[in-house]
């Protein structure tokens, strides 16, 4: 299981990298334009970290947010 949290089992997902040029309506301009599309990859804030899983210590990948909300109970 690369790149996925293996408390919550957040992952990667696929999603848009939008370019553009113009100078936006509100700042005087007559809009942004697109000129390119292309795909790109959004990756969750991974850490590896030692945690303890039923009682063991073992090294973990969670992100950022189950570390955070104390889903992930730390070793010392």
């Amino acid at each position: 299981m690369g790149r996925q949290c293996e408390i919550c089992g957040k992952g990667s997902i696929l999603g848009n990298r939008v370019a553009r040029r113009g100078l936006p309506k509100k700042k005087g301009g007559i809009g942004l334009k697109t000129t390119g599309i292309s795909r790109r990859e959004f990756r969750p804030n991974l850490h590896r970290v030692k945690a303890i899983i039923n009682g063991r210590v073992r090294h973990i990948r969670a992100c950022a947010r189950c570390i955070q909300s104390g889903r992930v109970q730390k070793a010392l």
